[in-house]
């Protein structure tokens, strides 16, 4: 686990070949793709002003599981974040999409701060 408390997947060959070419690559590790997943879900509910339980309810899971999807505590199956897609009206391309872009700039942001720089939280891919 992260110093955060959130899971989070190391890139080992990242690391190597950025020390390789005298980059600096910080030890925070990438998010785990349920994590990103979650985040954009729950953006995406709370753009529409829908609560957990009525996306839930149009999905036919509970709100607790939802919440727990949105906070990436759970790992979803492809059907259920096609369902959750459906019900806030997302193509399931776009939470791709989406996903790739966040992740892409978080790299970048931590390729390229100087050390001893805070880490910037991404807000909206």
């Amino acid at each position: 686990m992260a110093a955060s408390g959130r899971s989070a997947v190391i890139d080992i060959r990242t690391r190597r070949a950025g020390k390789e070419r005298g980059l600096e690559i910080p030890d925070d590790p990438d998010p785990l793709l349920r994590n990103v997943y979650g985040e954009i879900l729950r953006d995406e509910r709370l753009d529409q002003d829908r609560t957990l339980d009525n996306v839930a309810r149009t999905v036919g899971m509970s709100k607790q599981y939802l919440s727990e999807v949105e906070r990436g505590r759970k790992e979803p199956s492809s059907e259920m974040l096609h369902s959750v897609c459906d019900a806030l009206g997302l193509p399931i391309e776009h939470l791709l999409t989406r996903a790739v872009r966040r992740i892409t700039a978080s790299r970048r942001i931590a390729t390229h701060r100087p050390s001893g720089t805070p880490r910037v939280e991404l807000l909206a891919a």
